[in-house]
């Protein structure tokens, strides 16, 4: 009974012997996995200096920021493109223009329509109709017993102004048509310009003739007879001729000549 406990006590000792080395064991184990872990620590702290030289390659994310200058390379060409496509709009434009541009010119309203404008249009001749004509014995004239000298007065009756120019023509005439004429030989004085007689205004012309002297039927210094003439017919450049019998008396003058100045805006 003694030696089967030994032999259990024995293989209990064997067993527990077992559990130590087991332990033992386990501990060896859990040493290596610590010594295998630390040294894993150190191989990674080890490989850390490696990864940093790998840094420079994060720079180049960083410099991956060219890349987006890249893309912005690429929108940009895709803006240049929209100048580019704007540009030939923009010629298009002109091209309807230059078939539009012989239209601009044939209207010319800018420019000959405002010519025009800036310039007066110009006036016209006094027509024979738009003139109411008058005459008297001129105030200052030779000394004698005929007429000697006649104003003529020229009144537009007409609604708008216009032009009165140049020296007279005159012929005696009676009272009769005034195509039954004589016409005078006329010497000009003074120099002619265009007089613009507004709706109701007047110019003048002087007629000087040679006196008659005496009395009854009077005398010409030339030996000539004297003519008289109920009326006269005056004519003026482009304003036809008009007829004028003297507010009193009769037009007498010797030699068949007068003398007239210009038509003008100054009364003689």
């Amino acid at each position: 009974m003694n030696g089967d406990r030994r032999t259990t006590g024995t293989g209990t000792g064997i067993s527990s012997g077992f559990r130590r080395e087991g332990r033992a064991g386990g501990g060896v184990r859990k040493a290596v996995a610590a010594a295998v872990v630390i040294s894993a620590a150190l191989a990674v702290t080890a490989c850390r200096p490696t990864e940093s030289p790998s840094k420079p390659a994060q720079s180049a994310p960083a410099g991956s920021a060219p890349a987006s200058p890249a893309s912005s390379s690429t929108s940009s060409p895709t803006a240049a493109a929209t100048p580019g496509t704007s540009s030939p709009t923009t010629p298009a434009t002109p091209t309807a223009s230059a078939p539009g541009a012989p239209t601009a010119p044939s209207p010319s309203a800018s420019t000959a329509p405002e010519a025009s404008a800036s310039a007066p249009a110009a006036v016209a001749a006094c027509a024979a109709k738009s003139l109411k004509v008058s005459a008297w014995q001129a105030a200052e004239r030779p000394v004698g017993t005929g007429t000697g000298a006649a104003i003529v007065e020229f009144v537009n009756v007409s609604g708008k102004a216009c032009v009165l120019k140049g020296h007279p023509s005159v012929a005696g005439a009676g009272n009769g048509s005034p195509e039954h004429n004589s016409p005078l030989a006329v010497t000009t004085t003074g120099t002619a310009s265009s007089v613009t007689v507004a709706p109701g205004g007047r110019a003048w012309t002087k007629l000087t003739f040679v006196q008659v002297h005496g009395e009854a039927d009077g005398y010409c210094k030339s030996g000539a007879v004297p003519s008289v003439y109920p009326t006269v017919v005056v004519g003026l450049p482009g304003s036809g001729s008009h007829q004028v019998a003297l507010d009193d008396g009769q037009f007498a003058e010797c030699d068949n000549t007068v003398t007239v100045t210009a038509v003008s805006s100054v009364k003689p």
